[in-house]
């Protein structure tokens, strides 16, 4: 019997995916951990493996379209099997637990127009969700258009054909000739270009809760530190000599290490705050703060304090890639039990991070800077570096934190500890 695919739920506050990409098209053979599609969450553009094997027999959305979790969007038959003759399933039991799979007769003819009418929400125009937005954003009257789609369903082409149909084009036109009627003296004004609004993409939107939620949730202290630099810097060095081109390391991977280091003597850091209780976790998973398109991700190394800086190193390239090629895994961005952002490449001194929720503390990381420092009453020059320390003071108070600093500090100073 064929099997349904149906929008995963791949993180525990997503309601809705957006389908980018079919990776397997219908006809193709496939094979369980094949990549079907590609999925774009609030958080990032996610590979989705399939679970099944057999033929993709149908495709129940286009791409681009947003789909609620759970909503089936695939069917994987056995090679030559019929879906269409696949009986009806039975109707769920009242309080019976939802399968991940079910029957693929939901996917029979007279039933999978009722799917996508389902989709497209309770309006009295059917049409995917993606049809729906383009003609708002367009000012199209859905009413107007002739669906192509099962039972006369607007889809995505229908609103492109009609944008590029003269219809559509006459406001431009229209611009065109009052910018002609004006006078010289107004065309500067005229010509000018206009204010540009751009909506905000999901990945932006889910920042802007989370961070939002954190400062006016999480009561934050922050404790900044200047560390000399050199020692750690030497190590490296002298690390680097030994290893090939694409594996040599970054300053952020032995800082990843000493803050995992650092952890294990302050569990109340590597913590969370659920209800009455803080969580103290016993994995260190540091999330590593990654610029991409459109905004942020955290990737996560796992298990960072028992792991040499040089497989950290190989981990946070693959995992860096991933976000910036939009392929991330589930496992890639969710889990981290503290967070670093460093902003030294930009040349940024200092600065204090907000924390990254459940988490109770984020590491900032200024840029290694030649400065003068006095060595024995002498001024020398020196390499500093500052860290900040941001905590969520319902877990944790100054004093706790400070020492974590004091600690963090005497690692990076003395980086032989991240060696033994």
């Amino acid at each position: 019997m064929a099997d349904i695919v149906s929008m995963p739920k791949l993180g525990f506050d997503m309601a809705e995916g957006t389908l980018v990409h079919w990776v397997k098209k219908v006809g193709e053979s496939v094979a369980k951990g094949d990549v079907l599609a590609e999925i774009e969450t609030d958080k990032a553009t996610v590979e989705v493996e399939s679970s099944f094997e057999g033929v993709m027999a149908r495709q129940l959305v286009e791409e681009k379209e947003i789909v609620p979790v759970g909503t089936p969007i695939a069917v994987i038959a056995a090679p030559g099997e019929e879906v269409a003759d696949v009986p009806a399933p039975q109707a769920e039991k009242p309080g019976a637990p939802k399968e991940e799979s079910a029957p693929a007769a939901a996917l029979a003819p007279e039933v999978a127009p009722a799917v996508a009418e389902a989709q497209a929400g309770s309006g009295m125009v059917k049409a995917s969700p993606l049809a729906k937005r383009m003609a708002k954003d367009h000012q199209l009257n859905l009413a107007e258009l002739e669906g192509s789609g099962p039972g006369g369903r607007v889809v995505k082409k229908d609103v492109e054909q009609a944008l590029a149909s003269p219809k559509a084009a006459a406001p431009l036109a229209a611009a065109v000739e009052t910018r002609a009627a004006l006078p010289p003296a107004a065309w500067s004004a005229a010509g000018a270009p206009a204010d540009e609004r751009v909506s905000l993409n999901k990945l932006r939107q889910a920042i802007g809760r989370r961070m939002v939620e954190s400062k006016q949730t999480v009561p934050h202290f922050y404790l900044t530190y200047d560390v000399d630099a050199a020692p750690l810097l030497e190590l490296r060095k002298q690390v680097n000599e030994l290893l090939p081109e694409e594996e040599k390391t970054s300053v952020n991977d032995f800082l990843i290490k000493a803050a995992a280091v650092a952890l294990r003597r302050f569990p109340n850091l590597n913590a969370s705050l659920q209800g009455t209780e803080v969580v103290r976790h016993g994995h260190v998973n540091i999330g590593v703060a990654v610029a991409v398109e459109g905004g942020l991700l955290t990737v996560v190394t796992r298990d960072a304090d028992q792991k040499p800086v040089r497989v950290i190193s190989g981990e946070v390239k693959s995992l860096v890639k991933r976000a910036r090629d939009g392929k991330v895994r589930p496992e890639d961005i969710e889990g981290s039990t503290f967070s670093i952002s460093n902003l030294g490449m930009y040349q940024v001194e200092e600065f204090g991070a907000i924390i990254n929720p459940p988490e109770a503390a984020i590491l900032a990381v200024g840029a290694a800077r030649e400065t003068p420092v006095v060595v024995n009453g002498e001024v020398k020059a020196g390499l500093r570096m500052k860290l900040t320390l941001s905590v969520d003071h319902r877990v944790s108070d100054g004093a706790e934190g400070a020492q974590f600093m004091q600690w963090l500090k005497q690692i990076i100073e003395q980086p032989l500890h991240l060696m033994i």
